[in-house]
């Protein structure tokens, strides 16, 4: 039997909607329903990994007074700006069941990209390996994808009992707020296009997995979660500064 996976309709939105989107999707995965969607920012927005403390982004002038929020997911802080940003929620069966399984999206990617030019490929541990910073792209971790020796492209994921939850960011532009990140622009003289770009990883998506991706929309019921996680989450200072 062919698996299917609904993708949503391209947003620009928040940092709190994009978040609590992100989470409502885990919600239906865990129910059974995988769900794909790609989303920008309405403005350049940090957020923090879940075990991050706040206070580390007022050590940097330039990224004290952008809007922030805490994600579900640990890792790295990201400054989202220049990026089109991804989520992938699916059931922790229909994830044993696929191939290859939902952790190739970054090997996706890399083949979508290459569609235009661009030569990403995975970076490996060994003595590149460091971290030198709070933010997300200046740490090289296995699996993240390298062009010209600068991260692109990362992620962080969520687990339940039930399902599985990948939201990552690929890095088109360099954002002022952190000149020392260069991003695909910057590296290999290609403009991408965020929507082209959408439908080359939904395509290779769709061959490298076996999965049919399929448009759909949000139910009635997640539209609901989506508006209270936002505002009883995502917009607070109890959940973006507990740490």
């Amino acid at each position: 039997m062919t698996l299917s996976c609904r993708l949503l309709p391209d947003a620009v939105a928040d940092g709190p909607a994009n978040m609590a989107d992100d989470e409502v999707l885990l919600r239906s995965a865990a129910l059974g329903l995988p769900s794909l969607r790609f989303y920008g920012w309405t403005e350049a927005t940090i957020s923090l990994g879940y075990f991050q403390p706040a206070a580390r982004r007022l050590e940097d002038p330039l990224l004290s007074d952008l809007p922030f929020l805490r994600r579900p997911t640990g890792g790295d802080a990201l400054v989202h700006h220049h990026e089109l940003t991804y989520c992938l929620a699916v059931p922790s069966e229909q994830a044993r069941r696929s191939a290859p399984p939902w952790l190739a999206m970054h090997e996706v990617i890399a083949t979508a990209l290459a569609e235009f030019g661009v030569d990403a490929h995975p970076h490996v541990a060994g003595g590149e390996d460091s971290f030198s910073g709070f933010l997300c792209f200046e740490h090289f971790t296995p699996g993240d994808l390298i062009v010209n020796g600068a991260k692109v492209v990362g992620s962080a994921q969520r687990r339940q009992r039930s399902a599985v939850m990948q939201h990552g960011s690929i890095l088109l532009a360099r954002s002022p707020f952190t000149p020392s990140l260069p991003g695909i622009r910057e590296l290999s003289g290609v403009r991408l296009d965020g929507s082209r770009l959408r439908t080359a990883v939904v395509s290779h998506f769709e061959r490298w997995s076996g999965w049919r991706v399929e448009p759909g929309a949000w139910t009635e019921e997640e539209q609901r979660a989506k508006v209270a996680l936002a505002a009883e989450r995502y917009a607070t200072d109890a959940w973006n500064r507990k740490r």
